[in-house]
C-alpha cells in the first residue's frame, strides 16, 4: 500500500523551468530537460506524496478528473518503480496522457486531500507523475498499435481530429469499426494543432499519437469540410454512424467598445492559429507581435497563450487586461470550498517572462490614427455586477479617470460563443442551442438519426480532459448503436456537469 506519512517526508516540486531569456529564444517546451533516470527518481519521490486515502476525489467525476484516472493507483506503482504496470493503468482511462499531462489545469490536484489544508505542503503532483508516466511509455515501447482481431463492417465518420475526435475514432478503431476522420484544416489536430503553441506542446508529441492510430487502422481526410467538400448525401451514403466532434470554435467577439473596426483589434485565434502555422514551416504570420505594444484583452488560457505567443514574436511590450478584480493567492473556502475548484490567481510560464497584467479594468475605447489602424487603448477601473434574477453580467465603471495604453495590436481572447455556424448542420437539419452548442439524447445522439456529438461542441468551450472523456464515451454509444451492445468504457453522461469549473 501507499506510504501514509509520504506527504510529511516530501515537499510538493514542481518541473525546473528554463531560463526566461532561453525560453523567449525559441518555441520549444519551456520545461528544463532533464536525463530519464533523474526525470524518474524526482517523480518516484512527488508519487510518494500520495497516501492512496479512502475516499479518492482526486478521480471524482465532479470534483476531480472526468476520465475517472485511477490516480492512486498509478501514484503507488510509479513510486514502487512500475513503470510498465503504471502505463497500463494510466491508458486503460486515458488515450492520451500527454495531452493531459502537458495541457488540462489538473482538477485533480484540486480534488486532492492534501488541498484540504496548507500544512500538508500541497496536493500531490498529480499532472506532473501522469506525464512522466506517459513520456516513459513513449520511451520504454510500452505504447503499442492495439489493432483490432475482429471487424464488425461498420463504417464511422468523424468529423473533427480534436482531442474528443480522435479519443472517439481510436475507441471505435479498436472495436473493429472502420472510421474515417475528416478534417478541414491542412494538418490534423484541431485546437491541439493551431490553438495549442509549441511553447505549452510540442506538435512531435500529437504527430507521435497520430501514428499509432493510423498502425491501428483509422483512416485520415484532411482539408476537407464535410457539408461542402463531401456533401451530407455522400456521408450518409458512405457511413452508418456520424461523430460531430467539430469544437466550439466561435469566437466571443466585441460588438459594442467604440474602434472595435480598428485595424490591428483582432480575436485571438486570428493571432494564435496563423502563429503556429508559422512554426510549422507556413511562412510568416498575417498577425504578428513583432516590434509592436500589445494589449490581450481576457485573463484566461486563451489569453495567456496569446500573452507567451506575444513574447516570442518581440513585442514591445505585453499587457493582459482582466475586468475583474486579482483573485487571492488561496482558496477561498467561502466561496470555492474544497474538492471544488478552487478561485485563487493563476500564474502562467507566460506570464513569468515578461509584460504585467491589470486586474479590475476594461477598455472604454479602442483609439485610432488617421489612417485607421489602432493606436491606443483607454481603460477605466471597473466592477462587474450581476443580476441576482437573470443572471445578466454588467460592466460598471467605478472612476472617471482614464488611463491610455499604447496598443498597435489588440487580441480578444474573452472566450467563445459556441459552435461555428456550417453547411454540415444546416444539412443534418440541426440547430444551435441557445449555449451555442448542439444537443443530444442520454445516447449521445442527436436528433438527426445515427448522428452523434461530443466534447467542446456538445458541452461548449472546456478542458482537453472532458473532450476525450466525451470522445471515450460517445466511442461506447456508437459502438452499441452499430453493435447492439458495447463494452467500451463509458467514463461520462451527456448531463455530466463538473463542479470544479474553469
Amino acid at each position: 500500500m501507499a506510504d501514509p506519512n509520504g506527504f510529511l517526508k516530501h515537499q510538493r516540486a514542481e518541473a525546473k523551468k528554463r531560463p526566461v531569456d532561453e525560453r523567449l529564444g525559441d518555441w520549444a517546451e519551456v520545461y528544463e530537460a532533464i536525463s530519464p533516470a533523474e526525470r524518474n527518481e524526482q517523480v518516484r519521490t512527488q508519487a510518494t506524496r500520495c497516501m492512496d486515502c479512502g475516499i479518492p476525489f482526486c478521480h471524482s467525476g465532479t470534483a476531480g478528473c472526468p476520465l475517472g484516472n485511477l490516480i492512486p493507483e498509478w501514484n503507488d506503482l510509479v513510486r514502487r518503480g512500475d513503470w510498465a504496470a503504471a502505463s497500463d493503468r494510466l491508458h486503460a482511462t486515458n488515450n492520451f496522457p500527454e495531452f493531459t499531462g502537458k495541457l488540462c489545469p489538473a482538477p485533480c490536484e484540486a480534488g486532492c486531500v492534501l488541498s484540504i489544508s496548507p500544512m500538508s505542503g500541497g496536493p500531490v503532483t498529480i499532472k506532473r507523475v501522469e506525464q512522466t508516466i506517459a513520456d516513459q511509455s513513449w520511451e520504454a515501447g510500452y505504447v503499442q498499435p492495439q489493432v483490432s482481431a475482429v471487424s464488425s463492417g461498420q463504417r464511422v465518420a468523424v468529423v473533427g481530429s480534436g482531442p474528443a475526435g480522435l479519443a472517439a475514432a481510436q475507441q471505435l478503431t479498436r472495436a473493429g469499426h472502420e472510421v474515417t476522420v475528416f478534417e478541414r484544416d491542412d494538418r490534423l489536430g484541431g485546437l491541439l494543432r493551431y490553438g495549442i503553441p509549441e511553447f505549452k506542446m510540442e506538435k512531435k508529441v500529437l504527430d507521435r499519437r497520430l501514428a499509432q492510430l493510423r498502425k491501428e487502422g483509422t483512416k485520415f481526410v484532411t482539408g476537407c469540410e464535410v457539408g461542402v467538400d463531401l456533401t451530407v448525401d455522400e456521408l450518409n451514403e458512405r457511413f452508418d454512424a456520424v461523430v460531430l466532434a467539430v469544437g466550439a470554435l466561435r469566437g466571443r467577439d466585441d460588438r459594442v467598445t467604440p474602434g472595435r473596426e480598428l485595424a490591428g483589434v483582432h480575436l485571438a485565434m486570428e493571432h494564435l492559429v496563423p502563429a503556429n502555422k508559422f512554426v510549422e514551416g507556413d511562412g510568416p504570420p498575417e498577425v504578428d507581435a513583432a516590434g509592436k505594444h500589445v494589449v490581450i484583452i481576457g485573463g484566461g488560457d486563451t489569453g495567456a497563450d496569446s500573452y507567451g505567443t506575444a513574447t516570442r514574436q518581440g513585442a514591445l511590450s505585453v499587457t493582459q487586461l482582466d475586468q475583474y478584480p486579482i483573485p487571492p493567492s488561496t482558496r477561498d473556502d467561502d466561496r470555492s470550498p474544497w474538492p471544488t475548484w478552487p478561485y485563487i490567481l493563476r500564474t502562467y510560464p507566460a506570464h513569468e517572462e515578461s509584460g504585467e497584467r491589470k486586474f479590475a479594468v476594461a477598455v472604454k475605447r479602442f483609439v485610432g490614427d488617421e489612417n485607421g489602424n489602432v493606436r491606443a487603448v483607454e481603460l477605466q477601473q471597473v466592477k462587474v455586477t450581476k443580476d441576482p434574477a437573470t443572471g445578466r453580467r454588467e460592466v460598471v465603471p467605478t472612476s472617471d479617470e482614464v488611463e491610455v495604453l499604447p496598443a498597435d495590436l489588440v487580441l480578444l481572447a474573452i472566450g467563445f460563443e459556441g459552435v461555428e455556424h456550417m453547411s454540415l448542420l444546416d444539412g443534418l437539419g440541426l440547430s444551435l442551442t441557445q449555449r451555442g452548442t448542439l444537443s443530444c439524447g442520454a445516447d449521445w445522439q442527436t436528433s438527426a438519426p445515427g448522428v452523434f456529438v461530443c466534447g467542446d461542441a456538445h458541452r461548449g468551450a472546456s478542458l482537453v480532459v472532458w473532450a476525450i472523456a466525451e470522445g471515450r464515451s460517445v466511442a461506447n454509444a456508437v459502438d452499441a448503436y452499430l453493435t447492439g451492445a458495447s463494452d467500451l468504457p463509458a467514463p461520462v453522461h451527456p448531463t455530466a456537469l463538473p463542479l470544479a469549473v474553469v
